[in-house]
């Protein structure tokens, strides 16, 4: 209960956070730290964390790596965090970043997957049954074509059951995804999002970009639209889906023509059809603020936004939203990550940031937490960023008071002056 009290409470401050330019900065920088990429544990290398999820009752959280079981077997790991150790510095060490285990994630049937037949991207914990829910972003690959995939499985990673994946996201055509006839995923841009509703009777994700029948992927000129997809939990079938615009590329590669992204890395549900978005940018050569540890820019730009689907159109029926009309979700900054600063004054830099959870609450606010995927690359780190929401969280019995006094500031900021 106390875990969907806590969202809700989120909720509304969103929610308050949109609707006034004039409010307190709503995310607030705590601090970072880093692992260095190669570290070991449980004989295997830690990298690639793409997914985070917290878990109160245990006060620890999951990370899931997207090593498709080419440097180990698919896997995931239990780690705990001392926030109190995180530090607002440019080279804060590892301290308080504890791994605790490992496990292997089984396919349908049993026994790791094989090298390069899945890609895994988020990672949650059902609320109510425990069991664990990963993405699979799948793939769109010269002979290689693998449809997009949400799985379920228990605590030791042994294969429950799959979410019924409307076939209009799975790739058909050619490679490259730009030939008439073509449609599904684009390669790279599926599901890298996983979130349950605060009850815990709705699932879910979202494609990093949009359907190749839908329109073109993100660029320096252009956005994207991605489609969040609903799954009802008891059933595992799929439900309601909704446009969510992805901004163009933030910084242009250098030189140009080189290759640039963007795109919606995670969603965090905080209430009915209301989440926190994270949309990760990198191009190359990019002159992204922060320095990474080889001197360069990082090329990296992450944002944080509030996002309300609660009037935006189911377009579940739409297999293309080619010259469709539709009203997409609303969005509103939360946070540019590049606005943030260390103590000394220097740029927090960012790596790719792609896996959030809400994580426990500190001196009485909620804390949200990111993590980077390293990619397993020498010149990126695992980086663990906590940051704090700027409101005290109720205790539940206050929290109907605190929630009219939410409304009621909306409705005097949106009064015409």
């Amino acid at each position: 209960m106390k875990f969907v009290v806590n969202r809700l409470a989120i909720a509304g401050l969103l929610v308050l956070g949109a609707a006034t330019a004039a409010q307190a900065q709503t995310l607030s920088y705590l601090g970072q730290q880093i692992v260095e990429t190669g570290r070991q544990f449980g004989g295997t290398t830690v990298g690639g964390l793409s997914g985070i999820d917290f878990i109160a009752s245990t006060n620890r959280y999951l990370a899931i790596s997207d090593d498709r079981s080419q440097v180990n077997p698919a896997r995931f790991y239990e780690l705990s965090l001392d926030l109190s150790q995180f530090v607002r510095s440019g080279a804060p060490g590892n301290a308080g970043v504890t791994f605790q285990a490992v496990t292997t994630i089984q396919q349908p049937g049993g026994g790791a997957y094989a090298a390069l037949t899945l890609d895994p991207e988020s990672i949650r914990r059902n609320p109510v049954t425990g069991n664990l829910v990963w993405s699979n972003e799948g793939q769109r690959a010269a002979g290689a074509f693998q449809s997009p995939t949400v799985r379920e499985m228990d605590a030791a990673g042994t294969y429950v059951r799959d979410y019924a994946v409307p076939n209009k996201f799975n790739p058909v055509g050619t490679a490259g995804g730009v030939t008439p006839g073509d449609r599904g995923i684009f390669n790279n841009l599926a599901f890298e999002s996983l979130t349950f509703s605060p009850d815990g009777s709705t699932l879910y994700t979202a494609t990093e970009n949009a359907l190749v029948q839908d329109g073109p992927t993100a660029t320096p000129t252009n956005g994207s639209s991605s489609r969040i997809l609903a799954f009802n939990v008891a059933t595992g079938q799929a439900g309601a889906e909704y446009v969510y615009p992805v901004t163009p590329v933030v910084l242009p590669p250098n030189p140009a023509g080189q290759f640039a992204t963007n795109g919606l890395v995670e969603l965090l549900a905080t209430g009915d059809r209301q989440f926190i978005a994270m949309e990760r940018s990198f191009a190359i050569g990019a002159a992204s603020p922060g320095v990474g540890p080889n001197g360069l820019p990082t090329g990296y730009t992450v944002r944080l936004y509030a996002v309300d689907a609660r009037g935006a159109t189911n377009v579940a029926g739409l297999d293309t939203l080619a010259g469709a009309s539709f009203t997409p979700v609303t969005k509103t900054l939360l946070l540019d990550l590049s606005d943030l600063r260390n103590d000394d004054g220097s740029v927090l830099a960012l790596d790719n940031l792609e896996g959030m959870t809400l994580g426990p609450v500190v001196n009485g606010r909620q804390t949200l937490i990111l993590v980077s995927d390293n990619n397993f690359g020498s010149t990126q780190f695992t980086q663990f960023v906590a940051l704090s929401i700027n409101a005290p969280i109720p205790e539940p019995q206050s929290m109907a008071l605190m929630l009219a006094g939410l409304l009621a500031m909306v409705v005097v900021a949106r009064k015409p002056g």
